[in-house]
């Protein structure tokens, strides 16, 4: 993906050349007291790249919170790093102690004007979760609501800018080598920053929450769902404050049943908010870890931390439904294939005929079978392997509702096992009204 394709958010400003030179100094300190740390050691017994992996965690910790964002994404997604790397960094994910409550004060007064005893009736200073963005507080509004107030760290966003400076700077230089430049190092940076700056917008987050349940509440698949109320007087570009929401976790399947809940409900719902906000309208939650995800006392589905949300832009959503129409209509595996072109950068090439027939194998399945008897995980590593194979870089976007349909997959096991998605009639009347409108534009518009 070009770094041109970036998607706009709010850029972090700049940090002057001598604050950044300072995280230089600070960062080159703590890469030296690692390099110490590891030589040390050597003498033991072990290969020395097990050392020097394990020795990476506290690194990141010593480096400061943008480090460890980046150590606990490297946690939580073994699939791309590998099991043994994540396993390593897991330990990030518990490992952020809270932000020093007067800190924490003085920033409720600069955004909000008043100090928490006189915004809320109540405020337990003791944070109940810390995170290396932010950390979330309990509280009661003056009108007897309970909330939870999540409040970014404060001067965190002048850090993380430096820090940021420094990681797009390193990447240039690695993708002076080969390897760096397959790795498309600038651009792993370049996610990772947009990243930060939309999860260090609160407002945006509220925003993009709101945008997006109304979409899925035009259909009659999305009532299950929903989010959070947000309290905009109490909520800035640093502190957000949300209704408290009780309920069971979705991957605690026994609760769900002793609750009286339908495990199929809920599946569908989480499938049709992929769908319907993904593909029709662009925006889709990016990371729906069941620590996101709770069912309510009605049995709905509510959605909770918005900071990393999945934007598709019209262009792609448009090759995407060319891609259904021509694999899965038409069965136009040439066409297909030049619609993957069209989708990323396709570094070999191969006879149009060879490539057809390598899309034909892994796309005859999908026709042949329904979808409830097919693992989402099987075909991820199929086209994994078939993306491999052509040097295809597909948009960032793709990668990420790809990693939240595994999620989904796996609460489906839990929640639903004997469930057919394709069996079900109000998914196939879904599906049935995607295809039509997806037959009809194809009429429409322009040939690919």
């Amino acid at each position: 993906m070009s770094s041109t394709n970036h998607r706009e958010v709010a850029r972090l400003n700049r940090v002057p050349l001598p604050a950044e030179a300072a995280r230089v100094a600070a960062t080159g300190w703590q890469v030296t007291r690692a390099a110490a740390r590891f030589l040390t050691t050597l003498p033991g017994r072990g290969p020395w790249q097990q050392k020097a992996i394990r020795q990476l965690p506290q690194t990141f910790a010593d480096l400061g919170p943008t480090y460890v964002k980046f150590g606990q994404i490297i946690a939580s997604s073994p699939g791309a790093f590998g099991e043994s790397l994540s396993r390593e960094f897991r330990g990030l994910l518990d490992r952020v102690p809270p932000a020093d409550s007067t800190q924490v004060h003085k920033l409720f007064v600069e955004d909000l004007g008043r100090e928490p005893a006189e915004l809320f009736a109540t405020f337990e200073e003791e944070p109940f979760a810390s995170a290396s963005i932010a950390q979330v507080h309990y509280a009661t509004l003056h009108t007897g609501e309970d909330v939870v107030v999540k409040i970014q760290r404060p001067g965190i966003r002048r850090r993380v800018a430096a820090d940021l400076q420094i990681l797009k700077r390193f990447a240039q230089a690695v993708e002076l080598a080969k390897l760096g430049r397959r790795l498309s190092a600038q651009d792993v940076v370049a996610d990772f920053s947009d990243n930060l700056a939309e999860e260090l917008n609160f407002r945006l987050e509220a925003q993009s929450m709101e945008a997006w349940v109304a979409h899925l509440h035009a259909s009659p698949l999305g009532r299950g769902i929903r989010v959070p109320q947000v309290y905009w007087d109490f909520t800035s570009d640093r502190v957000l404050t949300m209704e408290r929401v009780h309920g069971i976790r979705i991957d605690d399947a026994a609760a769900i049943r002793k609750a009286g809940f339908d495990g199929t409900e809920l599946v569908k719902a989480l499938l049709f908010s992929l769908f319907e906000g993904g593909l029709r309208h662009g925006l889709f939650h990016g990371d729906l870890h069941a620590g996101n995800l709770y069912v309510d006392e009605a049995g709905r589905i509510v959605f909770f931390d918005f900071g990393i949300m999945g934007r598709i832009d019209p262009r792609t959503r448009w090759l995407l439904r060319e891609l259904v129409y021509a694999l899965l209509v038409k069965k136009d595996h040439a066409a297909a294939g030049k619609i993957v072109v069209l989708m990323g950068a396709v570094g070999a090439t191969k006879p149009e005929a060879e490539a057809a027939k390598d899309l034909e194998r892994f796309a005859t399945p999908l026709t042949v079978q329904t979808l409830g008897d097919m693992s989402y995980a099987d075909i991820g590593r199929q086209l994994s392997a078939l993306a491999d194979a052509y040097d295809v870089k597909l948009p960032r976007e793709l990668v990420l509702i790809g990693k939240q349909f595994l999620y989904v997959e796996r609460y489906m096991k839990l929640l639903a096992p004997k469930w057919q998605m394709m069996s079900d009639p109000q998914l196939t009347g879904y599906f049935a009204n995607f295809m039509v409108e997806v037959s009809r534009e194809h009429s429409s518009d322009v040939e690919v």
